[in-house]
């Protein structure tokens, strides 16, 4: 009986730490909408990295500091400037 037990915490907790992809893509989506109102469409990437459980944004263009301020004050969640990728400015949104 002790087992049985233990082997359902482990399964509950299995199935609590799983990704909600729901919750990612409806928050990708609102990323996406207020990148398109503020800045025009210029998306290079917009991903889930499991591995760092975040949502990450590359935009095609390279912000300065007041856009880039403008930018995130916008977003649903906050946002983490990543650095300049290969096309752009990037940002990580830790979930």
């Amino acid at each position: 009986m002790m087992m049985t037990a233990s082997l359902m915490s482990a399964g509950n907790y299995k199935s609590n730490t799983m990704t909600d992809y729901d919750s990612i893509w409806r928050t990708q989506d609102e990323i996406r909408t207020v990148v398109n109102a503020v800045l025009g469409e210029c998306i290079w990437n917009l991903s889930y990295s499991e591995r760092r459980m975040a949502i990450e944004l590359e935009l095609t263009v390279t912000l300065d500091d007041d856009a880039f301020s403008n930018l995130c004050c916008q977003f649903p969640i906050t946002a983490d400037y990543d650095g300049i990728g290969a096309k752009g400015s990037k940002f990580a949104f830790y979930l």
